[in-house]
């Protein structure tokens, strides 16, 4: 006795398509995560960026007191007063940027969980933040060591091409400025360039466990064929939160100067002043972080589907998350991770069957003769004798044999007369039905003369109908 297996349901649906992501799909997914799970995403995002600037406002703080606190053990308007004031402004810079970039290392973090969180809503999990953090701290310290190579190479690029310029500027001011014009203007495409090609790195050392300069050879490789698309999603994304961050700002900026000029209209603002611009100050700092942490997220989001969908084109990991999503459905458990599966495989995805993009979806059928072939007939336009237009949406009428006449099709032909298949091969051909013979000098039939009646009940021969019934 065989037993049927159990019905599952359909694979449920992630926040994208299980196949090769279109430029529009990217971006408009790319908003998606923060809408799957806002509470782990952006209240975690939130935090750390927080926490990261009150961090930098103390460090920078803290340096800036030490250093400008030396000026009290000096005269003013002596040559020490002024060495000292220059040289504390210039260390209170240095420690600003470098703090900045440290802090800025923080971010790494939020992307890692980001990332971590888009590869599960992609098969329609969602998980907590304490499951996303444990994915994510095995390899937290090379995203860090990853940030930091970048930052160092950024760093010593900046050192050599300012000391050359700086070079150049002492024998020749003009040819110094000229050349810090042009490498400005080809600053900004090289990190362009630069920054989509190491895009995925961040998410195969989250997804993949790679190393720092595997990660790096993996997001080369994978971003080849896809490098416009990634390129135009990511800079679509800076300028929409640029332009929202510039859109909300200006609102805040008008409120602080009008408490300013409200409440001390001499220039005087004391202490009810200071306070209310401390307050607008704090809330306008508010808001910028809360666009920032919303531009980190998405930004981060755009990258985990880019990876999705390069992986998709060039290794068909659509496959396996099908097939992962499946067998979790149908209940299976200790499945492996299929991010893991089939890590640089070569994978040619077969052309696809139909009408090519670009060439008509419909034209007329084949017989036609008052169209050539394959011309296309547009839904709307005048139809001509016998044209036809599909529906939207619909489909094509079929072929029909019938010819067509000038006033549309003609009508059907009518059915031949009845015929005998043809005997077998070797068969004796049956003899013909014999013919009654013709009564002579019979009177002929009167038309209006009534017809005997023919009914009978259902279920009962015709020839019944006179015949008594058997209960009667």
């Amino acid at each position: 006795m065989s037993a049927y297996p159990a019905w599952t349901p359909a694979s449920r649906p992630g926040i994208i398509p299980l196949h090769p992501l279109a430029f529009g799909t990217i971006l408009g997914k790319s908003f998606a995560a923060l809408r799957q799970n806002p509470r782990v995403l952006l209240g975690f995002a939130l935090c750390v960026q927080t926490g990261a600037y009150l961090l930098l406002l103390v460090a920078i703080g803290a340096i800036a007191f030490a250093s400008f606190s030396r000026l009290d053990t000096v005269r003013p308007g002596t040559d020490e007063y002024e060495a000292i004031a220059a040289g504390s402004t210039a260390i209170t810079l240095v420690a600003g940027v470098v703090l900045a970039l440290a802090v800025g290392v923080l971010s790494v973090i939020v992307q890692g969980i980001v990332v971590s969180e888009v590869a599960h809503a992609a098969v329609a999990e969602k998980l907590t933040l304490g499951a996303l953090w444990r994915r994510v701290r095995p390899v937290v310290w090379r995203l860090i060591g990853y940030t930091l190579l970048l930052l160092l190479i950024t760093v010593v690029a900046i050192a050599l091409v300012g000391g050359v310029l700086f070079a150049i500027g002492v024998a020749s001011p003009p040819a110094a400025a000229a050349l810090i014009v042009l490498v400005v203007l080809g600053a900004i495409p090289l990190g362009l360039w630069l920054s989509t090609k190491l895009l995925l790195a961040p998410a195969a050392i989250i997804l993949e466990k790679a190393a720092v300069f595997g990660a790096i050879a993996r997001s080369w490789t994978l971003i080849r064929g896809r490098f416009w698309p990634a390129l135009g999603v990511i800079v679509l994304i800076s300028l929409v939160f640029g332009v929202v961050g510039q859109v909300v700002g200006i609102p805040f900026t008008i409120i602080a100067a009008g408490f300013g000029t409200v409440i001390a209209p001499t220039g005087d603002p004391g202490a009810t002043g200071i306070v209310a611009l401390i307050v607008t100050g704090l809330l306008t700092q508010a808001v910028t972080l809360l666009i920032q942490s919303m531009a980190l997220i998405v930004q981060a989001t755009a990258a985990a589907l880019i990876y999705i969908d390069c992986r998709m084109r060039r290794e068909g990991l659509d496959l396996d998350l099908l097939a992962y999503v499946e067998r979790r459905d149908a209940g299976a458990s200790g499945l492996p991770d299929p991010y893991t599966q089939g890590v640089g495989r070569s994978f040619v995805r077969p052309a696809p069957v139909g009408v090519p993009y670009g060439a008509a979806a419909y034209g007329p059928p084949a017989g036609y003769p008052h169209l050539p072939q394959n011309t296309p007939v547009a839904y709307g336009a005048p139809a001509g004798p016998g044209a036809y237009a599909p529906a939207p949406g619909g489909h094509p009428p079929a072929p029909s044999a019938y010819p067509q006449t000038p006033g549309g099709f003609a009508p059907p032909p009518a059915a031949p007369p009845y015929a005998a298949y043809p005997p077998p091969p070797g068969a004796t051909p049956a003899p013909p039905a014999p013919q009654a013979p013709a009564e002579t000098g019979a009177p002929a039939p009167d038309p209006n003369a009534p017809q005997p009646t023919q009914w009978a009940a259902p279920g009962r021969p015709a020839g019944d109908a006179d015949r008594e019934h058997p209960w009667s």
